[in-house]
């Protein structure tokens, strides 16, 4: 299997700006995947897309030994500096390399729109334990407020050809398997303290900005640096709260 072309090129080059400009996930969600997926110190759980670790690392005080899979090299490098206590896996969720039954919890932050759905599925009830369980996490930005949804027109005009997790097309994924059981999705809210450069930093690590020509990512940068600048609600302050609906959907192997 090979990465979208999308996810290749963007997060090749954008792992210094997913790192600086990536929110990380609120405590109650957190929570609810130790809980939920029955983690302590005697789990082996794999983190699949892991990219530099975001949600790697809150798991960490678990104590439970962490596989973070990661098929882009920039970003296993940054993953290394940021989480050395995870073992890295170079591959994708179609292709687990794992053995049959090897792994007590599955998680997927900000990353299962990017699989081709029933491969994974299947690599991941591969390598689960029998009942043992898989956590979808997504932040989407909350476009109730009127300056991310003018932030996310921005973006819209670039991603057409990227998988997008906002409009919900993975859960058909689930709807047609026989190998998973839902449990359940909740709601967390969520936000992200960002001065300017972190605001841009936000964009610039989106994939498909990532992967823009140089003119037209600096375009796309300025534009929100407009947006910062002319906003009545960001205008003047020298610090934003970004704001997030964090998704947790949950399933058990069959």
């Amino acid at each position: 299997m090979t990465l979208h072309r999308l996810a290749a090129q963007g997060y090749a080059t954008a792992a210094d700006a997913y790192e600086k400009g990536r929110p990380d996930y609120p405590r109650g969600a957190i929570e609810l995947l130790r809980d939920t997926l029955r983690i302590d110190a005697s789990s082996v759980v794999l983190d699949l897309g892991a990219g530099t670790g975001k949600l790697t690392r809150l798991l960490a005080p678990t104590g439970a030994r962490l596989l973070a899979l990661e098929p882009v090299e920039g970003m296993r490098r940054k993953l290394s500096q940021m989480v050395p206590s995870a073992t890295l896996l170079d591959g994708v969720a179609e292709a687990i390399p794992l053995p049959e039954a090897s792994v007590d919890a599955a998680v997927a932050a900000q990353s299962f729109h990017w699989f081709h759905g029933d491969l994974a599925l299947a690599e991941i009830h591969r390598v689960l334990r029998p009942k043992r369980r898989l956590a979808l996490l997504f932040n989407l930005r909350d476009e109730r407020v009127d300056w991310v949804a003018r932030i996310s027109r921005v973006l819209d005009r670039h991603g057409r050809d990227a998988p997008t997790h906002r409009i919900g097309a993975w859960r058909r994924t689930f709807t047609e398997t026989p190998r998973f059981t839902p449990l359940g999705e909740h709601e967390f809210t969520h936000a992200q303290e960002l001065d300017l450069d972190g605001l841009l930093e936000r964009v610039a690590s989106i994939s498909y900005i990532a992967a823009l020509p140089l003119q037209e990512r600096y375009a796309v940068l300025n534009e929100i640096r407009d947006l910062a600048a002319t906003h009545p609600e960001l205008s003047g302050k020298g610090a934003y709260l970004f704001p997030y609906r964090t998704l947790v959907a949950c399933y058990e192997r069959r």
